[in-house]
């Protein structure tokens, strides 16, 4: 393997880590908001009712 495939295999590894980051950082945004949302309660109830259960959120 040469010097130039193994600097692009590190530049593709560095540029996909911020977007992987991203994407983790969203999700939990996402999840704890549904799971902790009181105004929307029933929207989000009702669309996150299974995951809300499954990630222990007491509903009920």
């Amino acid at each position: 393997m040469n010097s130039s495939a193994i600097a692009a295999g590190h530049a593709a590894r560095t540029s996909r880590l911020p977007a992987a980051i991203g994407a983790l950082m969203l999700g939990l945004v996402i999840l704890f908001g549904v799971g902790f949302a009181q105004g929307q309660g029933d929207v989000f109830h009702n669309a996150a009712h299974d995951t809300r259960h499954t990630m222990v959120f007491p509903c009920h």
